[in-house]
């Protein structure tokens, strides 16, 4: 009688076990953790495990259930991205996944999300393709797309008789960017001249500042060179290098990290738009945040600390609320929800899934206590006055 016995308790031990495991909440961030992009994954994973903690009062865990964050480094390559979240969904079984920087890796995992049923939290991103045609259910983008950037840079610089030339990279960022930038523009009164598009690895912008400089110099009335960039290369830097006062042409500033910040000193007075500034929001999270992020790692946190928490949020609201980790029960909760964040309140818009939010009309302050350029507030732009595209509309 003794081995059946024994044979029963290990079983029913086991069983125990396995429900104790799967009652976890398994959550992959795939992200760079090396590389050009480096610094963009390591803030947005910061942000994620701070506003887990943030939005679970410190317990991580949801509805007595505990979160597993399983780390994977994309490397931003766009077939090391499609191979591990195919890992997450089908070898760690992840209820959900997050991430990754670059719009051209969050390309490729776009269909593994829809082969696989779970869903795909993009953050940070901003391609508006990421939502668009191409896009499908199980994607929802936190992060802001190209259409919100281009839409608040458009109110923050486009007026009557300016003129302007735009330089950006040369994927998916770049010319959705552009292309959004164009359509915002529209009505405004400002005239789009030029666009110029380089190689993401580029360092020397002798050729296509010329370009710009040449598009730029007959016009009558403001002259601004706008750029669309993201890591390192800083054209804004060595495009200011060629005297572009002899024509007398200056620069509209998109928002940026703090690290290239140091080089906007050098344009006082300059405006622009910006995702997030850590002065910028006002509300009780962002306060959480920045005071947070200070005391741990001795800086004020950066535009992808906020959406890297502004992700966590989301999902911890969506699961309390579903009271559910399934596919289908976090569909439905989250399409139309919305939630607060260190930007305010965010709303994913049923039809694409793509989080309206607020953003912020900035004005450089060249400020002797601050190691960067401050990014002063002008005004913060409400959803109620940008009107963002749909994207995917087939549901």
């Amino acid at each position: 009688m003794t081995k059946p016995r024994v044979a029963i308790t290990f079983g029913v031990a086991l069983t125990a076990l396995a429900s104790i495991a799967s009652a976890d909440i398994k959550i992959a961030h795939i992200y760079p953790g090396s590389g050009p992009l480096g610094v963009y994954g390591k803030q947005s994973h910061d942000g994620f495990m701070l506003g887990l903690e943030y939005a679970t009062d410190g317990s991580m865990m949801i509805n007595g259930e505990k979160i597993v964050v399983i780390e994977k480094d994309s490397q931003a390559n766009p077939e090391m991205g499609r191979s591990l979240l195919e890992e997450a969904y089908a070898d760690d079984e992840v209820d959900l996944a997050v991430g990754p920087v670059s719009s051209g890796v969050a390309m490729a995992m776009l269909p593994v999300a829809e082969e696989y049923e779970k869903l795909l939290i993009v953050e940070p991103a901003v391609a508006d393709s990421i939502t668009g045609p191409d896009s499908n259910r199980y994607i929802f983008h936190t992060g802001r797309n190209s259409s919100q950037d281009a839409i608040a840079n458009a109110k923050a610089i486009g007026r009557p008789g300016v003129s302007i030339a735009v330089l950006a990279q040369d994927y998916a960022f770049g010319r959705d960017g552009v292309a959004a930038f164009k359509a915002a523009l529209e009505g405004t009164g400002a005239d789009l001249v030029h666009e110029e598009y380089v190689p993401t690895t580029t360092t020397d912008f002798t050729a296509a500042g010329q370009r710009l400089f040449d598009a730029l110099k007959d016009e009558d009335g403001e002259k601004l060179i706008y750029t669309i960039w993201a890591g390192s290369g800083n054209p804004m830097s060595k495009l200011q290098a060629m005297n572009p006062e002899r024509y007398d042409i200056g620069f509209a500033l998109a928002g940026n990290i703090l690290a290239a910040l140091p080089a906007y000193k050098q344009f006082p007075g300059a405006e622009g738009a910006t995702y997030y500034y850590y002065e910028n929001p006002n509300n009780a999270i962002n306060d959480w945040l920045v005071s947070e992020h200070q005391k741990r790692f001795d800086s004020p946190p950066d535009m992808f600390t906020a959406g890297g928490m502004s992700a966590a949020l989301a999902i911890v609201n969506a699961i309390e609320s579903a009271n559910s980790t399934d596919t289908e029960d976090l569909i439905e909760t989250m399409e139309g929800m919305s939630w607060e964040t260190p930007k305010g309140t965010m709303t994913f818009r049923k039809e694409d899934h793509q989080a309206l939010q607020p953003m912020y009309h900035f004005k450089v302050v060249d400020d002797d206590a601050y190691d960067w350029a401050r990014l002063e507030l002008v005004r913060e732009i409400p959803v109620s006055e940008m009107d963002v595209p749909v994207g995917r509309t087939n549901r």
